[in-house]
């Protein structure tokens, strides 16, 4: 283990309920994550009481538990009920001063619209909201299209009652265009390509990169050359205005999303958590009845790692989240540990290519770096298991090719059943085949729209 400090939330996360568990005057505190529109979403636990000593531990695991919630279920407003003198330190941390500004602004102007904000709920105030709705279908019926757009590519494909009988690749550059017009040509032209090939049409999904509430980008990597302007004016809007154009149902969901989707279609079941360590760490889910759930499911942003002074994201601020140990960051910050030389001047990519070539060579040192990750994976599978229901855990990405995904796996596998025996007999670890890694995102994006 070349990271031997890190401290599993899944670990710190069980003895601190332990602890509360014990204490006959433990509280039933809810925490609930709503959206302007009312949907919410609600966490229930418990902690311990209010006395003097217990506020330290208690908004310790407060914190991250509300950071994690966030992250994976997306709202701009909390709710805690049950512990007010939580909510008031709360609210504090998650305000423009304090330490997860970055968590509120981005919460609550960027993707939601309106200001974030932490509040004490009422008795039976979370248990009353209305979760966020699912929005697929989990079905291929009828003439459909599918497109993925990705940032060197975008692919397409046409499906008549599941059968693909027609799927293309275009290469194209998104990411530094400044003219939205690009943008909109290159998606409007993966449709038609597409849709010249069905009798008619009956509905449109899209996967893409970004968090996507209700059909509309709020934050999106593929349109980072824009300015907010034309971004606000031209792409907001886009994929309600397609839907009118074509008059038939158009949904786009985030690419890890559709990542999982595709994965269920693959497995033949459903209950799948997607995990990609590429650039970041994406993520995506699909619930026992084969929904996505329209959740931002941003594990890059979830913390995992619990330790005084774990690896800080340099984009959010926080330290310990699952980008520093699911991606190529996490490869090039565990180099200097395995004792490989690699010098940490070259891009990620590059220095991910240079472990991978060692490690095909069966060096131990680039070895060990795997084995580290899966280490932590083992770990976090447990955390994410607190929040997500799923059977079938789905890796992926550039940093599981070659043998070090195997490897990943396998370490992950021994923690499972060392340290969670009765998650391990429930959760089933697999990568994709090369047909889903392929064009399999396309096709499982046209299962988005939910049809008559």
């Amino acid at each position: 283990m070349l990271d031997p400090d890190f401290l599993p939330a899944a670990s710190w996360n069980q003895a601190f309920q332990e602890l509360a568990s014990a204490d006959p005057d433990f509280r039933t505190v809810r925490f609930g994550i709503s959206r302007p529109d009312g949907k919410l979403n609600a966490f229930t636990t418990r902690l311990l009481p209010d006395r003097a000593g217990s506020l330290k531990l208690n908004l310790r695991y407060s914190e991250r538990l509300v950071k994690f919630l966030l992250w994976a279920w997306g709202g701009s407003q909390v709710i805690v009920e049950g512990a007010p003198e939580i909510a008031a330190k709360l609210a504090e941390i998650y305000s423009p001063e304090g330490a997860r500004a970055f968590d509120s602004d981005f919460m609550g102007s960027t993707v939601f619209g309106e200001a974030f904000a932490v509040r004490a709920g009422t008795v039976g105030e979370v248990a009353e909201g209305a979760p966020v709705e699912a929005q697929s279908s989990f079905q291929l019926k009828g003439n459909r299209v599918g497109f993925d757009l990705g940032g060197s590519d975008r692919k397409c494909a046409a499906l008549i009652e599941g059968e693909v009988i027609y799927s293309e690749e275009i290469k194209w550059s998104p990411y530094f265009e400044s003219d939205p017009a690009y943008h909109i040509a290159g998606i409007r032209d993966s449709i038609e390509r597409a849709a010249r090939r069905l009798p008619s049409l009956d509905g449109i999904g899209g996967s893409a990169a970004g968090v996507y509430i209700n059909n509309e980008p709020r934050a999106a990597s593929l349109f980072r050359g824009l300015s907010p302007e034309d971004f606000d004016r031209h792409i907001r809007g886009l994929f309600r205005e397609l839907e009118s154009e074509w008059k038939v149902p158009v949904v786009v969901a985030n690419d890890g999303d559709v990542t999982a989707l595709a994965g269920a279609m693959s497995l033949g079941d459903q209950a799948v958590l997607g995990i990609s360590m590429g650039t970041s760490q994406a993520a995506g889910y699909v619930d026992g009845s084969g929904q996505v759930k329209g959740w931002l499911n941003e594990l890059a942003f979830a913390p995992v790692d619990y330790r005084e002074h774990a690896p800080v994201d340099e984009w959010s601020g926080d330290a310990g989240c699952g980008v520093q140990y699911f991606s190529q960051q996490a490869v090039a910050r565990l180099i200097p540990a395995s004792g490989l030389s690699i010098s940490s001047e070259i891009p990620f990519p590059e220095q991910l290519e240079c472990v991978q070539s060692k490690a095909a060579q069966g060096d131990e040192r680039a070895l060990n770096i795997y084995r580290t990750i899966g280490t932590c994976l083992g770990y976090s599978i447990a955390h994410y298991s607190d929040f997500y229901d799923f059977r079938h855990l789905l890796l992926l990405g550039r940093v599981t090719s070659g043998n070090g995904g195997e490897l990943i796996m396998d370490e992950a596998r021994k923690v499972l059943s060392l340290e969670f025996a009765p998650l391990a007999d429930k959760v089933s670890l697999s990568m994709p085949d090369e047909k889903m890694k392929r064009h399999g995102q396309a096709i499982a994006a046209a299962a988005l729209p939910v049809l008559p």
